[in-house]
């Protein structure tokens, strides 16, 4: 269980069955099985647990086995069981729904989604549903509102989410439709573009019941992962790839919260059976760097980003993500010279919705190697093009801070990023140090204090606390946030940190 969850659920089964009475031996061996993904070991392990005290993923493993195995009535009393771990009976109008679909009953289908309750855990994903089986029924015209709303909302799941809007549309024969709903998309359009002009789809379709709930519990997956990261649903996100092994998004999901529990290389090698051709590849490729970048593996992140980005074809995210691993690597130049390829395939390419982050991103990479007067035309272009993006505003402003300035333009512009993102910690620090630099310095700790509260983990904020509260006289203050901001700080800003506990605040020690 230390790191071979398969090996462990195997030796906890032959356990239960030498031991059959003991029941909590077998719901243990049910639990390693299905967070392993062993599904056919677990389902044999169920009939040594009573109902009653089966998991909310065992359950839902035997709701997802009815409807593979096309027997949807056969899981609805699943749906209805209460069991050790709480009630699972959300997914019940889905199901009925997409049931009915698959017969061929639109108006039973959508009756079925009028009856989600308007606090449930499936209310925020009405318009999506309603979209996808109106146009499993060729009803494209009807789709089109709910696929509209259903892409502002999806979150993550975005680009997964109009690549099967997308298959519906050219499915229901409506090309012109399926063309604007990936408009905007960013990484995959061209391709996508391409793809729908002549008449393919990209097998990214949700229109059936087992791709439907699949979709279903990845985006609730995302959901309590967000909200309860101390124990991510690697179960639950092993169920929707039982339903859906194809769905490549809840493949990347499934690695990624492998990878948050050190099980990285069983994150890996989920990653590597993903197909090449993927429609989601790049998704896929983002998070197989992140892992092994996380993991210190730098020469193995680069070898895999470069290699995309050398084969004939290769798009603006292929060479963004070289970047970013260039960056990681701290090769400044190169970065930037990645960068500024993934702008011009993005403008070749007719693609403006990212050009503000890559210009964003080579900016950042030309400050690290030290240009700042192209540093500053990056921003520039970028800000001429999204003039209220705060990220943009703030970058501009805080480089100019740093440099001594235009200083009433720099407090200027992170004053007008900290109005459009008031919650945003980085934002609200920049505006206190401004301040600070200013000569403001009550106002900068009042200030750089709510940003510490936001985010207390950020080593540069709370240096920039302690900085201000030293200067104002508050020492004692002072050396309580120097050392919260020594946790979790490293190189220079830790080498810094150190010499102002050692020997307070000098003009050598302060912060940039």
């Amino acid at each position: 269980m230390n790191g071979d969850h398969g090996q462990a659920a195997q030796l906890l089964a032959s356990l239960a069955a030498a031991e059959p009475g003991q029941v909590d031996i077998a719901r243990k061996a049910l639990s390693e099985a299905i967070g392993a993904g062993k599904m056919d070991l677990a389902l044999s392990l169920v009939p040594s647990v009573p109902p009653a005290k089966l998991t909310t993923e065992a359950r839902m493993l035997l709701v997802a086995d009815q409807i593979k195995r096309g027997h949807p009535e056969r899981a609805m009393p699943w749906l209805s069981v209460s069991g050790a771990t709480g009630d699972l009976g959300f997914p019940a109008p889905l199901v009925n729904a997409w049931a009915a679909a698959d017969r061929g009953n639109a108006a039973q289908a959508l009756a079925a989604l009028d009856q989600v309750p308007q606090r449930s855990l499936l209310t925020g994903l009405g318009d999506e549903e309603r979209a996808l089986i109106l146009l499993k029924f060729r009803r494209a015209a009807e789709a089109e509102p709910y696929a509209r709303r259903a892409v502002g909302s999806a979150g993550s799941r975005e680009r997964r989410l109009r690549l099967a809007l997308a298959d519906g549309f050219l499915a229901a024969g409506d090309r012109a439709r399926a063309l604007m709903i990936i408009e905007g998309m960013g990484e995959g359009e061209f391709a996508a573009r391409q793809r729908i002009m002549s008449g393919k789809t990209s097998g990214e379709a949700i229109d059936n019941l087992p791709k439907a709930l699949a979709e279903a519990l990845t985006a609730f997956s995302i959901d309590l992962t967000r909200v309860q990261r101390s124990a991510p649903p690697i179960a639950l996100v092993q169920v929707a790839r039982y339903l859906d092994p194809q769905n490549s998004s809840t493949t990347a999901l499934l690695a990624l919260l492998l990878a948050g529990q050190n099980r990285s290389d069983e994150a890996l090698a989920l990653l590597r059976s993903v197909r090449p051709d993927d429609p989601l590849i790049g998704q896929i490729r983002d998070v197989q760097a992140r892992i092994l970048v996380d993991g210190k593996r730098l020469n193995d992140a680069y070898q895999l980003v470069a290699s995309a980005a050398m084969v004939p074809g290769a798009d603006a995210n292929d060479f963004s993500r070289l970047g970013d691993v260039l960056e990681a690597m701290k090769r400044h130049d190169a970065a930037a010279d990645a960068y500024a390829r993934a702008i011009a395939l993005s403008q070749a390419h007719g693609i403006r919705s990212n050009l503000w982050s890559l210009l964003l991103l080579r900016a950042g990479a030309l400050q690290e190697a030290n240009r700042w007067a192209e540093t500053k035309v990056a921003l520039e272009q970028a800000l001429a093009l999204e003039p209220e993006q705060p990220l943009l505003l703030n970058f501009l402003g805080y480089t100019e801070l740093e440099r001594g300035e235009n200083l009433d333009s720099a407090e200027a512009m992170i004053a007008k990023a900290s109005e459009l993102a008031p919650d945003n910690a980085s934002i609200t620090d920049s505006l206190g140090w401004a301040q600070f630099k200013r000569g403001k310095v009550s106002e900068a700790i009042e200030t750089l204090q709510k940003a510490a509260e936001s985010d207390p983990d950020q080593a540069e904020i709370q240096e920039h606390l302690g900085d201000a509260l030293y200067k104002s006289g508050r020492r004692f203050e002072a050396r309580y946030a120097w050392n919260a901001a020594l946790v979790t700080a490293e190189d220079d800003i830790a080498a810094r940190i150190k010499a102002k506990l050692a020997s307070g605040l000098t003009p050598a020690n302060a912060a940039p």
